[in-house]
């Protein structure tokens, strides 16, 4: 069982590495919108959903343009948010966890925004961190709740929900 749990998360960094780096010029930056965040949904169906989103971000990170800072600051972000995903997973509305789904966008925009006010040159102001986190927020909302529902209807409703158990 343990080698099942490992492979599973190191599937999920894969593919959530991949698709981060396959789309590259929307994964980095001020402005983004990684689609591979979609995969945030994936700790509402397993705790090994946590470890694979961490470490695939871990390696994507190492490909970003502030490496060690993001390393850091991103795969911490991503951490945080994938362990409240799964925390909230049980409170819903009409069916779906909105909080696990909305949990990676406020983390990511105040963690990354912060990221990006302190080390962009020019950025450190409390307009600057305010602009940062809207705009990383935003570019946070389509991947893990505009596309983050309809993947989570279809996991729920399809037999890959057995796959995470």
């Amino acid at each position: 069982m343990k080698l099942r749990k490992a492979v599973t998360a190191a599937v999920i960094a894969a593919v959530y590495a991949a698709l981060t780096l396959i789309l590259l010029p929307l994964s980095f930056g001020a402005v983004q919108c990684r689609i591979s965040e979609v995969l945030t949904v994936l700790p509402i169906f397993t705790p090994v959903g946590v470890t694979g989103l961490t470490l695939g971000c871990f390696v994507s990170n190492i490909f970003s343009t502030v490496t060690p800072v993001d390393m850091l600051f991103g795969t911490s972000a991503t951490l945080i948010a994938a362990l409240l995903t799964r925390c909230l997973r049980n409170i819903k509305l009409w069916k779906i966890p909105f909080l696990s789904l909305l949990a990676p966008v406020v983390v990511n925009a105040v963690i990354i925004g912060l990221e990006i006010t302190l080390f962009v040159p020019g950025n450190a102001s409390f307009t600057a961190f305010l602009i940062s986190a809207a705009s990383v927020g935003i570019g946070q909302l389509i991947p893990c709740v505009l596309l983050g529902v309809p993947f989570y209807l279809l996991i729920e409703k399809s037999n890959l929900k057995k796959f995470f158990k």
